[in-house]
């Protein structure tokens, strides 16, 4: 399946990255607790911040493709049962980013953690869990895996289709412990939640790791940081209308490829089976072989 979704849909490898600034500061909570507003007060105090919305809007396809690789490798595990990941291999997607946030937090925290071990951690959390999953609920299930727009739209966009193997074939799904994101996130989530947060806490020393939501604002950020707290008030962005305003921008931008791709998927279709037909009826009469059935439907079109 995975050699098929190459060939059909495959970008070149991309290029590696020499980093010339380190990571300094992984935010390893999960989306839906206040990760855009935190991305927005990192860019504020200085720091380039890596957060997933640029992953779902890079321009990139062999980075898409990069990403999902790596998601694939982890859940759908190794040989030897073992998986490592290399600084290397993220900063193919990070660039020069100083913060990471949201998606490859979901998806890679360990992994982060043994890349970048002298970065400073954030454990961004949401006190309400049942806010948290009617969240995750409305925007995973509701508005991306539940969609046949976003589900038809794979077929037919090489980026799109990385996006939806990323995020509903591999990513949500070994996130969530299930085959399928809504069931994952439905029968999974609060649970998924809690591990999460508890391994975080383990594996980074106290020093090291501050627990923070949006409610706390400024403060304890920038004493964490060692940042000056800005002459301003805390960024509060990305609500749930803001999130759905963000999958139809990402939907509009790709359909237009969707659109071309599947009207010449279509006509390429109706050309072959007119030329099989017409072979058939002995209207092409010197079309005997397949090669020479080809040669007579590229000539048509």
């Amino acid at each position: 399946m995975y050699a098929l979704q190459r060939l059909l849909y495959g970008f070149p490898q991309p290029a590696p990255h020499k980093r010339s600034k380190p990571v300094e500061v992984l935010c390893l909570g999960l989306p839906r607790t206040g990760t855009e507003s935190l991305s927005v007060a990192l860019r504020t105090l200085g720091l380039p911040t890596y957060h997933g919305w640029d992953l779902v809007f890079e321009p990139d396809g062999s980075k898409l493709q990069h990403c999902n690789e790596l998601v694939r490798r982890k859940y759908n595990g190794a040989r030897d049962g073992d998986v490592q990941i290399t600084s290397a291999e993220f900063d193919i997607l990070l660039g020069d980013n100083q913060a990471v946030v949201d998606t490859l937090s979901l998806f890679f925290a360990p992994e982060l953690l043994a890349a970048y071990p002298n970065a400073k951690v954030i454990l961004n959390v949401r006190p309400d869990m049942n806010a948290w999953y009617r969240s995750i609920d409305r925007t995973f299930v509701q508005e991306v895996d539940q969609s046949w727009t976003v589900w038809g739209m794979q077929w037919f966009s090489s980026e799109f289709h990385w996006l939806y193997s990323l995020y509903l074939r591999y990513g949500y799904p070994g996130v969530f412990h299930s085959v399928t994101t809504t069931d994952g996130v439905q029968r999974n989530a609060k649970w998924v939640y809690r591990d999460h947060c508890n391994m975080v806490r383990g594996m980074v020393p106290q020093d090291q790791l501050l627990e923070w939501s949006v409610e706390d604002g400024w403060e304890p950020l920038c004493k964490f940081l060692d940042k000056p707290v800005p002459d301003e008030p805390f960024p509060r962005t990305n609500t749930p209308g803001d999130y759905a305003e963000h999958v139809d921008e990402l939907t509009k931008r790709r359909l237009v490829q969707c659109v071309r791709n599947l009207t010449l998927t279509a006509l390429s279709l109706g050309g072959i089976t007119t030329a099989v037909v017409m072979w058939w009826q002995g209207r092409i009469p010197e079309a005997t072989r397949l090669s020479d059935l080809l040669g007579q439907f590229t000539k048509m079109t």
